[in-house]
């Protein structure tokens, strides 16, 4: 039985990066072979090792209210970049509806989930600026800091759970609204144009022009606002990853 307690607490330590590792897409999330998700939870749980105490559990019971907590501290601080690539991915939906690239929506390999190209788009250039600005460094070093605040063992929910899921959804679309907000007024002015041209010209066949007008004039405020796209990504960062935290942080 003590031969056993090290591998036990090692794997008490596995559960929050693994978890982490899992959800968060900025490690993979769900396309990622299992190999590597599994090596980069080790690799994780390696370093943290010397740093973090884990306390002994002997009974079943209380050691399946750690692993559980566990698991929801490390899938709540992934829910933080969730819900930044989330929101990405809504102004794509939007951005393409209007465009009428539904008809040919792709399966996206990150979320496994049809999704049209504009939002593959957005959510890969959202998943690319965070690389960029080295957002998976602040979260490897929250990971290893909630250890601090929230160390292994039994706790508690706090009702303010329920307040920081809102803001999440909050972000999610003013994040998503933000970023398609130029296509959408846009394309407005262009249906209100053609509208007009239509009742200045009854016999025109408004389908037929119409669709390519819309094409064409979206994939062009589309290429203007893309080089934009970072820089909003990279200012709601930041709000995402305390978001993360302030949820994992109700589980303390």
């Amino acid at each position: 039985m003590n031969d056993f307690a090290p591998i036990a607490r090692f794997g008490l330590l596995l559960v929050r990066p693994g978890m982490l590792i899992m959800a968060a897409p900025v490690f993979g999330g769900t396309f990622a072979p299992s190999q590597v998700r599994l090596g980069l939870t080790v690799l994780l749980a390696l370093t943290l090792a010397p740093i973090v105490p884990v306390p002994p559990v002997a009974e079943p019971l209380a050691l399946g209210l750690v692993v559980v907590r566990e698991l929801a501290i490390g899938l709540a601080m992934a829910l933080g970049l969730r819900a930044l690539v989330a929101g990405a991915e809504v102004a794509g939906h939007l951005s393409g509806n209007q465009l009428g690239l539904s008809y040919g929506s792709i399966v996206d390999p990150q979320s496994g989930v049809r999704n049209n190209m504009l939002a593959a788009l957005y959510a890969n250039l959202a998943l690319l600026t965070f690389f960029l600005i080295n957002g998976h460094h602040a979260l490897i070093r929250g990971l290893a800091g909630s250890y601090a605040s929230m160390p292994i063992g039994p706790g508690k929910v706090d009702a303010s759970i329920v307040r920081t899921v809102m803001q999440m959804l909050g972000l999610v679309f003013v994040l998503g609204v933000r970023l398609a907000a130029p296509l959408v007024l846009v394309l407005l002015v262009v249906e209100l144009a053609l509208g007009l041209i239509v009742r200045a010209a009854p016999a025109m066949n408004v389908m037929v022009v119409g669709t390519p007008l819309r094409l064409l004039v979206g994939l062009a405020v589309v290429a203007a606002v893309v080089p934009y796209i970072p820089s909003v990504i990279t200012r709601f960062s930041t709000l995402a990853a305390e978001l993360g935290m302030q949820a994992a942080r109700a589980f303390r």
